[in-house]
């Protein structure tokens, strides 16, 4: 059996060029939330948001490709909640009975302070290239849960099933967000969509 040289060890603490880094990154996106949430996204610009937070434009391109991207920050973080929901299941919990528990509890703005995400929301729905940026954004989380569901079916890839699947569950997201039935929508969709995931596993 080979050695797992990573085994025991523990990740590697932050340069403080990194920890600056973070730190500029950080700054950016919060002074860009707070003039977003007090304006509108469509009514701030680039060299307001660097001002506010004590930067140059040049600074904020390179920390983000463009404006809706500082919007959307946290993309990386909701991609890894949302494969977690499924990889981090309980024993017994099928996957997408999985999903649809994480859908109801909204549990990746479970940290969130109380209407924060109710105001967020609204920024995205009231700007339409945030809207569309943010569904692009959150569509790209497809390969992701695809690869995580193939891994815990024991498959090397996903198959045309796992993608149609994880297409459709991402898309329920979506028209949450956009008919504002967070519940009913993710209950319809999931009574749908439960039984041909097991008809497919029992196919297998």
């Amino acid at each position: 059996m080979a050695r797992d040289d990573t085994a025991g060890t523990t990740p590697a603490t932050p340069t403080r060029r990194e920890r600056k880094k973070a730190a500029t990154r950080k700054a950016i996106a919060d002074a860009a939330l707070e003039l977003f949430l007090e304006r509108g996204f469509d009514n701030v610009s680039v060299r307001e948001i660097a001002d506010a937070a004590d930067v140059s434009p040049t600074t904020v391109f390179a920390h983000f490709p463009c404006k809706e991207a500082i919007a959307v920050d946290e993309d990386d973080e909701m991609r890894e909640h949302l494969t977690a929901a499924v990889s981090d299941r309980p024993d017994g919990v099928s996957i997408p009975d999985a999903l649809r528990t994480f859908y109801r509890e909204d549990a990746w703005h479970a940290d969130a302070p109380e209407g924060s995400h109710q105001r967020f929301t609204k920024l995205i729905d009231d700007s339409p290239s945030l809207s569309e940026y943010a569904q692009k954004m959150w569509l790209r989380h497809e390969d992701a849960l695809a690869e995580t569901i193939a891994a815990e079916l024991g498959m090397s890839v996903p198959d045309a099933t796992v993608r149609a699947f994880c297409r459709f569950v991402l898309q329920v997201q979506l028209i949450n967000v956009q008919e504002g039935t967070d519940t009913e929508t993710t209950d319809a969709a999931f009574d749908l969509l439960t039984p041909g995931w097991e008809s497919y596993l029992t196919g297998r």
